[in-house]
């Protein structure tokens, strides 16, 4: 890659860097990806998708396989304390997830497409909105402009702080968590505080729903029955003391190793709460938000990452347990055949979604090359 669109790529993640919006707002980060992305030589570029997304096509010499790469356009609602030149210039918003070098990585994959054009087939790159909320993925796949793209492989990366830096994290099968987040409503009916037994106060119900759920923990990450719950949310009657309560919320998010696991898990904790709820004659409301399934590697697309690494000359490790966190990418690992890696940030540096984290410009380069020998591998022109 050249040393000036590496400065040029640097230079573009400093912008976004310093013009953050969030999930579902991105609106002028689209524009200044798409202003880059026009001067590559791109077939087409659909916008918007997914409400805000992007998809770049490139075209190969000739027919081939269909490759997707995609990285996301949203930060966070956190307020920054660093105080470099290109800090963020939005209060109490920043990328601090680095999807604005994830999204420098991909302009950087657009202009080897363009550059080289070495490859037969097609490349889509997609810029995808909303993965913070968990809402962006299903909003692309549900996009009517997305039914006309079938993948064969469909690849993503997150960058890592405490791995080494430019180190590449494979994994087989999981690689990031299913998480859930459970909304449980309890009504009742309130009463006078002094005469409690006329009234169905929640309180004794939530506290049961606690209990029942915290024997369901497996915190083991490496065991096959992982399955962390974590009490987020209570609330309960109003502060008025001659009332007895009769509304009860409490808020969980629920963690799983694969998506086979949280999806018995959450029909378990549904009936739970239904059984307590009716026991103490409550009306229970069960909601789900912020779902991301988990990443569910595939073997091949794995093998595309090893030997993609191997090729680059990069330190590879090979992680043992999934990442507890979830991504919304899992959701399309779980249509498509693909995977995601991690690309070390630095061992001594903040952590994600720190007020002080910052994504490491050296890493874009990197990216950008693992990505294109990716798709050299699947798209080889003979």
């Amino acid at each position: 890659m050249k040393k000036e669109t590496i400065q040029q790529l640097i230079e573009l993640r400093h912008i976004l860097h310093q013009n953050p919006e969030l999930s579902g707002l991105e609106f002028k980060t689209a524009k200044r990806i798409i202003e880059f992305i026009s001067e590559c030589n791109s077939t087409e570029i659909l916008h918007p998708i997914g409400e805000t997304g992007i998809l770049a096509t490139f075209k190969g010499k000739n027919p081939g396989p269909t490759t997707l790469i995609r990285c996301e356009l949203d930060a966070l609602p956190i307020q920054e304390i660093n105080n470099f030149e290109h800090k963020s210039g939005i209060e109490g918003v920043s990328h601090k997830c680095g999807h604005d070098g994830h999204m420098a990585i991909l302009c950087g994959v657009a202009t080897l497409l363009s550059d080289e054009n070495n490859f037969n087939g097609t490349v889509h790159l997609l810029f995808q909105p909303a993965e913070e909320d968990g809402e962006g993925a299903k909003r692309v796949l549900n996009d009517p402009l997305f039914n006309q793209i079938k993948p064969d492989f469909v690849f993503a990366l997150h960058n890592l702080p405490g791995f080494s830096l430019g180190q590449i994290v494979v994994k087989n099968e999981t690689f990031s968590c299913a998480v859930n987040s459970m909304i449980i409503q309890l009504s009742g009916k309130t009463a006078h505080a002094g005469e409690p037994e006329n009234g169905i106060n929640p309180a004794l119900a939530i506290s049961e729903i606690i209990s029942n759920f915290n024997l369901k923990i497996q915190s083991d990450i490496s065991l096959e029955s992982y399955c962390l719950i974590t009490p987020i949310y209570i609330n309960m009657g109003k502060k008025a003391y001659g009332v007895s309560a009769g509304f009860g919320e409490i808020h969980f998010t629920i963690r799983s190793n694969s998506n086979k696991n949280m999806d018995r898990i959450q029909r378990e904790l549904i009936d739970s709460v239904t059984q307590i709820a009716t026991s103490h004659k409550l009306k229970p409301t069960i909601d789900w938000a912020q779902q991301f399934r988990a990443n569910e590697n595939n073997k091949e697309a794995v093998s595309f990452i090893r030997k993609a690494a191997e090729i680059n000359g990069y330190d590879i490790f090979e992680k043992e347990t999934p990442f507890s966190w979830g991504e919304d990418f899992g959701l399309f690992t779980e249509y498509f055949p693909g995977a995601m890696f991690g690309l070390g940030a630095g061992e001594n540096v903040p952590s994600l979604h720190n007020p002080d984290y910052d994504f490491p410009d050296e890493l874009i380069p990197i990216g950008a090359k693992m990505f294109y020998q990716i798709i050299k591998e699947i798209h080889h022109a003979h």
